[in-house]
């Protein structure tokens, strides 16, 4: 369920969004800028390309510095534009250096680089790390769905399931409580995810509300190509003071020996876009994912209940006529907690909490990181994804049901299976099709469903 949701909304939804604005964005400097700009443009074409293909690949998880993408951008546009404009001179590389160390203080393009750097940064990091969190979050999960079951753990859930029709009690259901120290042992580890979990959750909705405000993705993504002719704008209508105070700066240049066709100046002036804003479906989009994160922020502490319905127990109505794992009668022992640590004393499941499952304690840690990371981009701070290892699964099996299990409780022999241990998984260089993997069940859920499908055949 967790790991479907997620990856859903990895593959469509508020994903899909926001590649479409960064496409039309695109998509429409190319449609207005040739007929604006003319020269600028047709001999600069790679200059905007480039921009748009960093912007997609930092979208996408490459560890590229954004801040400084942008800043190489505004430069190059720089000596480009100031070039064009004074076709008479002979401008060197080293004028251009001297010409960029003072483009601060000039600001040749307004407020505009800094201001779309500013809000940039802030949409992208927020839109990126929401993302990796998805993907995180449903690689947490497959990794976790494939942890085998103890040895212990199958005989516990053999006798729940079949130990009633060994016993000619084919119409009893186990009782409801019983159902559950059964599967708080077997699900131990995993409800020790519940924790970091819930912060992971919490910290994308958090990230989910930056995509309104100030930084509104849906403007500063949608709305780029603007401000790049904005800024183009705003140094074609102050060429000559800008040129002026380059000058006084770095000295004259040398007229340029060679004939000029000089600017284009019949192609000046701002480009005509349509940037309707379609704040109102971000709303809902955000809304919708918000919904559905919230409906997985319990998914590990849940599982218990969620495996132990009506379908399977006799719920709180027959407490006295149901399979308590000896016999028809009320159960009696208490429910425990959640967690390994609670395990101590289960009942139904021997459950060693001296050795805490490897695989599922470095997806705590995994957790961890990200939420590290959301919180950071809350804040606006960039993080730079790491790569590491990406080979982690479980293994281990179970035997069947045998005769002794039917008529008393289990052993309390200690657990002899050596943990294993895995490497940190990669979330680097994934990007969005980290959510994509293929959702593997647990064998604990593929062994309950059989017992579920079987219990339904022997009862017609």
């Amino acid at each position: 369920l967790a790991s479907s949701i997620l990856t859903a909304l990895c593959q469509t939804d508020l994903n899909s969004y926001f590649q479409d604005l960064l496409n039309k964005s695109e998509k429409a400097l190319y449609d207005t800028f040739p007929s604006t700009y003319g020269e600028l443009y047709s001999q600069n074409v790679k200059l905007f390309k480039d921009l748009y293909s960093e912007l997609r690949r930092y979208y996408r998880g490459s560890n590229i510095n954004l801040e400084e993408a942008l800043n190489e951008f505004w430069t190059r546009l720089l000596e480009r534009l100031f070039k064009l404009m004074n076709p008479q001179y002979h401008i060197t590389d080293e004028y251009l250096d001297c010409m960029g160390k003072h483009s601060e203080q000039h600001k040749p393009f307004g407020e505009v680089p800094r201001d779309l750097k500013l809000k940039a940064t802030r949409a992208f990091i927020a839109v990126r790390s929401y993302v990796q969190g998805l993907s995180v979050g449903s690689d947490v999960v497959r990794k976790v769905s494939q942890v085998s079951l103890s040895h212990e753990c199958t005989r516990a859930i053999m006798k729940l399931v079949y130990c009633p029709y060994c016993r000619g009690m084919s119409s009893v259901k186990p009782c409801n409580n019983y159902c559950h120290n059964v599967m708080k042992g077997c699900l131990a580890n995993q409800a020790d995810l519940d924790t970091e979990w819930r912060n992971l959750i919490d910290s994308m909705l958090l990230v989910a509300d930056r995509f309104d405000g100030p930084s509104n993705v849906d403007t500063v993504i949608g709305t780029i190509h603007t401000r790049i002719a904005e800024a183009i704008s705003n140094m074609q209508e102050n060429r000559e003071s800008i040129t002026a105070k380059v000058f006084q700066g770095c000295g004259n240049p040398k007229i340029s020996t060679k004939a000029s066709s000089g600017e284009d100046k019949k192609r000046r002036g701002k480009a005509v876009t349509d940037d309707k804003s379609s704040g109102l479906g971000l709303e809902k989009l955000v809304s919708d994912a918000k919904g559905k994160l919230r409906d997985i922020k319990d998914y590990w502490v849940a599982l218990p209940s969620t495996l132990c319905n009506e379908k399977i127990t006799s719920g709180s109505v027959n407490e006295d006529k149901c399979w308590n794992g000896m016999a028809k009668g009320r159960y009696l022992p208490e429910v425990m907690g959640d967690g390994l640590a609670n395990q101590i004393n289960n009942p139904e499941v021997e459950v060693d909490i001296t050795k805490p499952d490897m695989t599922i304690r470095q997806q705590i840690m995994q957790l961890k990181i990200m939420t590290n990371r959301l919180r950071n981009a809350y804040n606006g701070n960039d993080v730079d994804f790491q790569d590491a290892s990406d080979d982690i699964s479980g293994s281990g099996s179970g035997d069947g049901c045998p005769d002794e299990v039917c008529g008393k409780r289990l052993s309390k022999n200690p657990s002899t299976r050596q943990p294993e241990v895995h490497a940190i998984p990669n979330q680097s260089g994934r990007g969005v099709n980290g959510a994509s993997s293929k959702f593997l069940p647990s064998s604990f859920l593929i062994f309950l469903s059989v017992a579920v499908i079987a219990t339904q055949y022997l009862r017609r």
